[in-house]
């Protein structure tokens, strides 16, 4: 039965089955796997943050987010997987305004996030830190 996203334990849900996905899909789990290695856990704890942040309001994230992420080795069709498998995710165990806003957040941030990189591979500038 799909319910509305309220609190840390449904983010924790949505972050460890949509990452599980990640690790398992036959085009992303090499891309993560390669640069999360073994820190898997460290990861998911900094996703529950954000995603707390993001749709709880609830300002357990710091750091920036786009760093880590500035010379990943994708492109929009990675993008394109990720935020399939977010909604997916979403869609399986939740509804209401919160879960569209989670869709909705996952897919600007996927845009500027592809944006940013493509911008980055052809710049000699380096990501503001």
């Amino acid at each position: 039965m799909k319910r509305p996203i309220k609190n840390l334990e449904d983010v924790v849900l949505l972050v460890d089955d949509f990452y599980a996905k990640v690790q398992k899909d036959e085009h992303l789990a090499d891309i993560f796997n390669a640069i999360i290695q073994n820190r898997w856990s460290e990861h998911l704890q900094k996703m529950y943050q954000f995603w707390q942040t993001i749709l709880l309001g609830e300002h357990t994230y710091k750091g920036t987010p786009f760093i880590p992420h500035a010379h990943l080795p994708v492109e929009k069709f990675h993008f394109d997987r990720w935020l399939k498998l977010f909604n997916e995710t979403v869609i399986q165990y939740f509804e209401g305004e919160v879960a569209d806003e989670a869709i909705w957040r996952a897919s600007k941030m996927a845009n500027m996030f592809q944006m940013k990189i493509e911008y980055y591979k052809k710049s000699t500038t380096t990501p503001i830190q």
